[in-house]
């Protein structure tokens, strides 16, 4: 795995715990904010062959 694929995914990783934890804690601008963060980075998965495996958020 080359170095921005691995970035990538620790990136979403990160972000999809963020989002689930501003989500639990009730905070709906961060959750926004995490949730738009997310879809940026799939987006980005997608666009360079990036897989990613399903989550559960």
């Amino acid at each position: 795995m080359d170095a921005f694929t691995a970035g990538l995914l620790q990136r979403i990783k990160a972000a999809e715990t963020d989002l689930t934890r501003a989500r639990e804690t009730g905070d709906d601008f961060l959750a926004e904010v995490e949730q738009g963060e997310l879809d940026d980075l799939r987006r980005l998965a997608a666009e360079h062959g990036v897989e990613i495996h399903a989550s559960s958020v």
